[in-house]
């Protein structure tokens, strides 16, 4: 009989460890995991899911905008933000309990509360005592809100979930994907929003013209934006707020949301009682295959840093499950990975950026088309669709793709099949295109831009 309880115990049932958990239990492990907060973690409810939703929610305007080109006469339309978030909340309450149907389908043994590491087998939870042979840290990240005078008075994207009603104003502190995000969906609804953001341009690691293109198309929306600028202060008078930008610029709000960032969740975690390594961050330290200093424990997700997707976190929960239960050493890949910022416009990309790629590569080819979809043709919508194309000329393989526009994200993921797998600007070329669509661009870009 096993000296231990379980074969792994897992804290944080996020995308991450609820996939490791699962899988390990598949594969005959005796597996257990313990969650503090909800079940599905970040994405799940303060994250995609419910972003994704809000965001679907805020481009209904513009539908409605549109409609008139079309025949259509809409009446002035209303919105309700209570019932926005109160269906979202049903939405989010039925994916938690999937998330617990799939742990005690898959035989996971489920532990409600904090999870603190005693040794390398063993951790505490609300006094009980339960070891392991290996155990996964999972706890994923949490938002930060730098110290400035009226911090106290800010939201966090935790929060921006559960605001009783809609701001009509708006300031968002940030420039990356929660940010450029919230900014489009708070503008959708009607909000006056403006996005702050302390460098020349947002989104530093996408590339720099499909950026420059977002901002111009969110200026035309409506959001004003404002590079090279920071909050100051923020101080409150009544239900008003006022932010004060370090130039001095002074703005009137109802509601400031910062998205400049999260820190890794392992605040009373124990990594100090037993010596997990972390880096200067703070986040934990991996190797190849997620294990940490201590040999028997290993760390997945937002709390280990890199590129911190969903997609992500479910890939190096399936390794692990894979390294200690099958015998196989399994790692994860982290080039060409998909990603998209569901911006207004949506911004998607897979592989290089121009600017990487020219870094890296003696010598590339860039193919852009930009156009007014179809789809606008017929209204006052001055949205533009723009394509890039990155070619390795030695090679003659796509290197990286980047869309602007409407469904970018599903757009790119057929892509990235495509750019993983090898293909060459030729096998584009020679792919013939669906008629009329944005996505029969990508195969009919000729002429090389430059």
């Amino acid at each position: 009989m096993s000296q231990f309880q379980y074969d792994l115990f897992v804290i944080g049932a996020g995308s991450g460890g609820v996939r490791a958990s699962r899988m390990a239990a598949q594969y005959g492990g005796r597996v257990a995991i313990a969650e503090d907060l909800y079940l599905g973690g970040t994405c799940v409810n303060v994250g995609c899911v419910p972003k994704k939703l809000l965001v679907y929610a805020s481009h209904f305007s513009e539908l409605f905008r549109d409609a008139g080109g079309f025949g259509w006469d809409v009446a002035t339309p209303l919105f309700d933000w209570p019932t926005l978030i109160a269906n979202k909340d049903k939405e989010i309450e039925r994916l938690n309990g999937v998330y617990q149907r799939l742990l005690e389908q898959a035989g996971v043994q489920l532990y409600s509360g904090r999870a603190t590491l005693l040794d390398a087998h063993t951790v505490e939870i609300d006094g009980e005592k339960i070891t392991a042979r290996n155990i996964l840290l999972a706890t994923g990240g949490w938002p930060w809100i730098p110290e400035i005078p009226g911090c106290e008075f800010a939201i966090s994207s935790n929060e921006v979930f559960h605001l009783p009603q809609l701001p009509h104003r708006v300031v968002v502190v940030g420039g990356g994907y929660i940010a450029v995000e919230f900014a489009g969906i708070f503008n959708g609804m009607g909000a006056e929003t403006d996005l702050v953001y302390r460098g020349d341009l947002f989104l530093r690691e996408f590339d720099r013209e499909m950026r420059l293109q977002l901002a111009d198309e969110m200026r035309e929306k409506g959001v004003t934006l404002r590079f090279n600028q920071n909050v100051a202060a923020i101080t409150k008078h009544g239900d008003e707020l006022n932010v004060e930008l370090d130039d001095g610029t002074q703005i009137e709000c109802d509601c400031v949301l910062y998205a400049t960032g999260r820190k890794p969740r392992v605040k009373e975690l124990g990594l100090d009682n037993i010596g997990v390594t972390c880096t200067d961050s703070g986040h934990i330290e991996v190797n190849d295959y997620f294990q940490t200093s201590v040999p028997n424990i290993y760390a997945i997700g937002d709390v280990i840093g890199g590129i911190e997707l969903t997609p992500m976190a479910l890939a190096q929960g399936m390794a692990v499950a894979k390294t200690l239960f099958r015998g196989e050493q399994s790692t994860v890949e982290h080039e060409h990975v998909p990603t998209a910022i569901f911006s207004q416009p949506t911004l998607a990309s897979v592989g290089y950026n121009e600017e990487d790629a020219r870094a890296l590569f003696p010598d590339i080819a860039v193919f852009v088309s930009k156009f007014k979809q179809l789809k606008y043709t017929l209204t006052d919508n001055t949205e533009k669709t723009l394509l890039k194309l990155i070619v390795d000329c030695a090679s003659d393989k796509v290197i990286g793709a980047h869309m602007l526009g409407q469904d970018a994200g599903e757009i790119i993921q057929g892509l990235a099949v495509a750019i993983k797998a090898g293909a060459t600007k030729a096998d584009f070329d020679s792919t013939l295109g669906i008629h009329p669509t944005v996505a029969e661009e990508f195969v009919t870009m000729r002429t090389q831009t430059r």
